[in-house]
């Protein structure tokens, strides 16, 4: 417990050396654009193909508990329980924790190797902010691009939950369509890319926080990258619960 408590004291002073104006802003925008690609634009591929599925299964789950419900339920609510689901649920939280596994071991193994061959120590002799130089162009990135790819993940699930219906025939491309059209607050959307902000500062600084910290030579630079992927993984879902209290409740 004293562990976890002198862990979490790092992590928010660490936070602290990182919220500072960089240095530089022209190379801080060199390396914001580099993050943008590496963590971000290199996800899209993923994102769509797990969304596409995820979204036809939801809407094939929503047929099965629709046909099997004791009063009947028309076939149009299940374009919008897709919908609903996908956005509340399903795209920010299942692709935050997939891109926890992806971004979060690349972000993990990237400082942390160049904490054990003391290029980080260089950085600091130097008189550069390392914390500040290496780790705030990948929040500000995660933060900025992961809604975006949250709101494609939305529109592939639910053309997935679409294409399910046209492969399986059980419910008509009409119905669905309507479903989709089908009134839901508005609000639903603005939680759901706040809760993916929120996320993506998760992704970006708790792998950061284990790569800036590691000590050691390459072993421990994988066991490193095994716990911040880990451990953003449990901190998304916890904040996921909170936020779903206090936003949903």
């Amino acid at each position: 417990m004293l562990k976890l408590l002198n862990a979490i004291g790092e992590y928010f002073f660490l936070l602290g050396k990182i919220a500072k104006k960089p240095q530089k802003t022209k190379v801080f925008m060199k390396l914001l654009m580099r993050e943008i690609n590496d963590l971000g634009v290199n996800s899209f591929g993923l994102t769509l193909f797990t969304s596409i599925f995820v979204g036809a299964v939801v809407a094939i789950q929503m047929y099965n508990n629709f046909k099997n419900a004791t009063i009947p339920i028309p076939n149009p609510f299940i374009g919008y329980a897709t919908k609903v689901v996908l956005i509340l649920e399903f795209s920010p939280t299942i692709i935050s924790v997939i891109l926890a596994g992806k971004v979060g071991s690349y972000i993990t193994s990237s400082i942390g190797t160049m904490r054990v061959t003391e290029q980080i120590d260089a950085l600091d002799i130097m008189g550069v902010n390392s914390a500040n130089f290496l780790i705030l162009p990948k929040i500000i990135a995660s933060v900025v691009f992961n809604p975006l790819l949250i709101a494609i993940s939305i529109v592939f699930g639910i053309w997935g939950g679409y294409l399910a219906g046209v492969a399986t025939g059980n419910w008509s491309s009409a119905d669905y369509i309507t479903g989709i059209q089908m009134y839901m607050p508005q609000y639903f959307i603005w939680y759901a890319f706040f809760k993916t902000a929120v996320f993506a500062f998760l992704i970006s600084t708790i792998p950061a926080y284990f790569g800036y910290n590691v000590k050691g030579g390459s072993l421990e630079v994988g066991r490193a990258s095994t716990q911040a992927v880990v451990w953003t993984i449990v901190a998304v879902i916890i904040a996921n619960l909170i936020l779903t209290q206090m936003f949903l409740s």
